[in-house]
């Protein structure tokens, strides 16, 4: 009996000591192994941990003692302009020294193109150091030839095709660049460290290793990542909490139209968004992108509505088109392109109980946007049940007409924010009458712009009644 009572207890003791397992994506610990995460519902990412054998201790001599905050030279953390217009706008200035920044973005949307423009005008700009371009995926003589293509020759800016990261490492003390581009950060790996490239454990060391040396040297590092399937930066998310700027590059792959936002940014703003041109002479900034989103026709036509959206503190022209056609099924068919399509079926109900628009009940409905833009803002709520009431009753809104706001499922317009941002947009491009939500921000006065006829509503019927004539009944 004895024996047994031992046994057991020695089985328990070993059980306490047995290694746990922790969550590579967000640190999550737990004694068991589980296939997914709840913590943050990752799938596959929770890994065996050995258990802590050591801590570490105080050093006894100190590389760089703390100053006091006066001593500091902020100087060093200037912003340098990359003479890039929409790239500075998002990023608050241009590149600041010693910064860590990952562009991530679908394969084929541009990102290559975009740094080697970066790399080739940041070593103009600055001729006396060097930029280092470190691709893992591609070439030299590949780079080169789209780097010719896009005009991004210059003397300062120097090539390496590595896919080890002691040899890229190497480059990175033997040129002392100002700027070094990593791409992408996937392709690379170090011996030191077991895993394929693009491992969660080899990401993790390439990512630590180039963070310390751009510390270290006072130089600015850009880290190019893949994105998976529904658009998250691939690889463990504490990537995104090391590094200092986290760049989202998007696009659809039949528009030239290219938007860069800051997800994060620990020197700027994060709501601002770059618009670029993808041509064959590689990535331009449009200051001004409003007229790639509105058609050309200057003909009244029946379906068809301008708003105005915010990207950021941006504010974009944007036109939504509607077409409702008879349909002989039972269920009418719903298409919806640039939208979000459970809002658009949201809309079409509102309008079919609140609006009685019962003809849309029998009607195929297909909205869409132009020029392949994306909206997603509530604002543009209003804009999108006008055009398709338009297309209902075959009635084109005014000309040079533009109308933002919410609608919510009671058939109410909802204030939306930046309204005289909006206005202020609107009356520049042209546009004097408007129609937004009624007990917006601010006064009246102060709301509308000088020149501009601005009518308040409360509900979506009385923005039908005004602009289509009390086509209210359908």
């Amino acid at each position: 009996m004895a024996t047994r009572t031992a046994s057991r207890s020695t089985g328990k003791s070993r059980s306490k000591g047995s290694p746990s397992f922790e969550c590579t994506e967000c640190g999550w610990q737990t004694v068991k192994w589980v296939g997914r995460c709840p913590e943050c519902q990752a799938w596959g990412s929770v890994e065996e941990k050995g258990q802590v054998t050591a801590r570490t201790t105080a050093a006894s001599q100190l590389a760089q003692p703390a100053r006091v905050i006066h001593e500091v030279d902020a100087s060093e953390a200037e912003f340098r302009p990359t003479s890039i217009g929409e790239l500075d706008r998002v990023l608050g200035g241009g590149l600041v020294p010693g910064a860590v920044i990952l562009m991530a973005g679908e394969p084929g949307v541009g990102k290559s193109t975009l740094l080697l423009q970066v790399a080739s005008a940041v070593a103009r700009a600055h001729p006396d150091s060097p930029v280092l371009y470190l691709t893992g995926e591609e070439s030299a003589a590949q780079v080169k030839k789209r780097a010719e293509r896009i005009d991004a020759i210059s003397d300062g800016l120097y090539l390496a095709a590595e896919s080890d990261l002691g040899q890229a490492l190497g480059q990175v003390e033997k040129l002392s660049p100002q700027l070094t581009i990593m791409d992408s950060v996937q392709t690379f790996s170090s011996a030191e460290v077991d895993g394929a490239p693009g491992g969660v454990t080899q990401i993790r060391e390439v990512t630590a290793s180039m963070i310390e040396s751009a510390k270290r040297k006072n130089m600015t590092m850009i880290l190019v990542g893949h994105v998976t399937k529904d658009g998250s930066i691939a690889g463990p998310r504490m990537l995104e909490h090391l590094v200092d700027v986290v760049c989202q590059f998007e696009g659809d792959r039949h528009s030239r139209l290219r938007l860069l936002r800051a997800v994060k940014n620990r020197y700027g703003p994060t709501d601002d968004v770059g618009c670029f041109d993808l041509n064959e002479d590689g990535l331009t900034s449009l200051a001004d992108p409003s007229g790639l989103f509105v058609s050309a026709m200057t003909e009244r036509v029946p379906g068809t509505c301008i708003t105005i959206t915010l990207e950021g503190r941006r504010p974009l022209t944007a036109e939504v088109q509607a077409l409702v056609a008879e349909s002989q099924a039972a269920q009418p068919r719903r298409a919806v392109s640039g939208l979000d399509s459970p809002r658009v079926s949201m809309l079409l109900a509102v309008l079919q109980r609140r609006a009685k628009l019962t003809a849309l009940m029998k009607s195929e409905a297909y909205v869409a946007t132009v020029g392949g833009v994306k909206i997603t803002e509530p604002a543009a709520d209003l804009s999108i049940a006008l055009a398709v009431a338009s297309a209902a009753l075959e009635k084109p809104l005014p000309n040079r007409f533009v109308a933002f706001g919410e609608v919510g499922l009671a058939g109410e317009v909802r204030p939306v924010p930046g309204l005289r941002q909006r206005l202020e947009e609107a009356q520049r491009l042209g546009f004097t009458h408007a129609i937004v939500p009624r007990k917006s921000t601010g006064t009246e006065k102060e709301a509308t712009p000088e020149g501009m006829r601005v009518r308040e509503v409360g509900s979506l019927a009385e923005a039908l009644n005004l602009v289509l004539d009390g086509g209210q009944s359908g």
